[in-house]
């Protein structure tokens, strides 16, 4: 039996197994009271609704889960990635081209399939509980823009791949490395100017009590605030948001519209001192250099496996070739990944109360974010008591409740 084959598909039914295992202790949790920190922001409704939310949400994900394995052993065990690689070699076209269309077609494919599954996500299941404001139009646009941008930005980027690896010699994955490294530095600085803005609209926030405020508070901690934006996140979701992007000038805080909406000045000063300490914490840093570092080990070890006859006979492929072991790769990675996922969330919510402590210890406003996160948690109908293994793997965040309990202790009395 290819060894290859094995580690490949215990990994992937692992994942299956392990996340099946997850869902089905996070779903045990809805058994539990309400927390008494929510008393008079839940009503039993509330309550109820969220946690018909979650049972639904789960089931869903569930179905996905189960239909994406089966199509791809069923793909994989029939052959089906040597037939369109030999369809795609009658061609006649040369290596770095055969590449752009194996992993195009397979990610075209991939996209299809998981197209009904994004409808009835967004038309049936958050229609449901009252979030979806996504009409039929914007759904559309939202998928055409992004296949452009997928093959304007990204096919560009693999043709880059596949060309240094089929010609470079043994240092292809240093300049694959080098080569992507300035790639996601560059979308730093191009994301929030140029791509950012074909999915939604993003205009200043205008003068007022709320841009004073937070002006005064950028300007009390030393951050060097430009401008602020609000963010047409009712275009698709009545759920809120804020977020911090960028880099230098080019750094930028954005609230949603709903959040604004739903929330006092005190509170969104509160989360903008959030988002402010990840920025003042240097999170955002950190995490880019340990993307960069992540990239160098992977980029290393496909070097060492993307030629691999092995690799490429446990697929029942007739030719070996740099794409479809760049494709097949990613497959042999997936227990890196299993293992590094649940260790960079560790590290996110470890940074998320870092957030939170800054907030709290240089705004005053620790009451304020409690009461911030409670109508957060209220309105998207979060999960008030997660299971702790469905949060070892899952959570970038702290469970809310640990969020609050947090703040709580720290404040002064």
């Amino acid at each position: 039996m290819n060894i290859y084959f094995i580690i490949i598909l215990a990994a992937l039914l692992a994942e299956f197994l392990v996340n099946w295992t997850a869902d089905r202790l996070n779903l045990k949790t809805l058994g539990a009271p309400l927390p008494e920190e929510f008393a008079g922001v839940f009503d039993d409704a509330a309550y109820a609704k969220m946690q018909a939310y979650l049972r639904v949400n789960t089931l869903f994900g569930r179905v996905k889960s189960s239909f994406d394995l089966l199509v791809l052993l069923s793909f994989w065990v029939l052959g089906g990635f040597n037939a369109l690689d030999q369809w795609i070699r009658g061609w006649g076209w040369p290596p770095v081209a055969n590449g752009l269309a194996f992993i195009g077609l397979l990610s075209l494919a991939a996209g299809l399939l998981s197209l009904p599954f994004s409808v009835i996500d967004t038309f049936v299941i958050e229609a449901r509980f009252g979030f979806n404001r996504t009409t039929v139009r914007t759904f559309i646009l939202d998928l055409l823009k992004s296949a452009l941008l997928g093959v304007g930005l990204g096919a560009p980027l693999l043709a880059g791949l596949l060309a240094f690896f089929q010609y470079a010699g043994g240092l292809a994955w240093l300049y694959a490395w080098l080569v992507s490294a300035a790639y996601l530095l560059l979308m730093h600085f191009v994301a929030p100017i140029w791509i950012m803005p074909l999915f939604n609209k993003f205009t200043p926030l205008p003068e007022g009590a709320l841009k004073d405020s937070i002006f005064h508070y950028a300007s009390k901690v030393g951050f060097a605030l430009q401008n602020i934006l609000v963010m047409d996140g009712s275009k698709r979701s009545s759920k809120s948001n804020a977020f911090f992007t960028g880099f230098g000038r080019n750094k930028r805080i954005a609230l949603y519209d709903t959040l604004i909406e739903k929330h006092t000045v005190p509170e969104l000063t509160a989360v903008l001192a959030h988002e402010i300490g990840h920025y003042q914490k240097k999170h955002v840093l950190i995490g880019t250099v340990m993307s960069i570092a992540h990239l160098g080990v992977m980029f290393f070890l496909l070097s060492l496996f993307i030629r691999e006859p092995a690799l490429h006979e446990a697929f029942y492929m007739q030719a070996v070739s740099v794409y479809a072991g760049m494709f097949f790769f990613t497959l042999l990675y997936s227990p890196v990944e299993m293992t590094l996922s649940p260790l960079l969330n560790l590290l996110s919510r470890r940074h998320e109360v870092q957030a939170d402590d800054f907030a709290v210890a240089t705004s005053g406003l620790g009451r304020d974010l409690i009461t911030a996160l409670k109508k957060l948690s209220r309105d998207d109908l979060t999960h008030l008591t997660p299971h702790p293994f469905y949060v070892f793997l899952h959570y970038s965040h702290p469970p809310v409740l640990a969020r609050i309990r947090r703040i709580n202790a720290i404040l002064p009395s």
